[in-house]
């Protein structure tokens, strides 16, 4: 099964889902029973004016989050979106990944 979320999906947790802002991503969640675990990445144009910086902000994220799932970090039952901040420029796989490690917790806990 894909880890990425489709399309559709995204509206549903940016409307009914919690965020929580890190130094260099924003993460929302959503809790979905039976869902298991999903996330899909979002830089926009206003953040990164080059098409180059908002793929490798996308990348770094898609790989952040795969990282983290791998290592069993990443609840199940739990759609993610992560919108990718300005600040991401020029930053390492790792640092991102600190960064989302913090968000996802801070999301959580703020959802209980």
């Amino acid at each position: 099964m894909s880890t990425r979320l489709p399309g559709a999906r995204y509206r549903r947790v940016f409307d009914c889902g919690r965020s929580a802002k890190g130094r260099f991503l924003i993460a929302w969640m959503h809790a979905s029973p039976g869902v298991g675990s999903m996330a899909g990445v979002v830089a926009s144009k206003k953040a990164f004016h080059d098409a180059v910086d908002r793929n490798r902000a996308k990348r770094l994220m898609r790989e952040s989050y795969r990282l983290v799932s791998k290592c069993g970090e990443a609840p199940a039952d739990v759609e993610w979106v992560f919108v990718a901040r300005r600040a991401m420029s020029g930053r390492k796989c790792g640092d991102v990944m600190e960064d989302m490690r913090c968000a996802m917790s801070r999301a959580l806990r703020q959802g209980r």
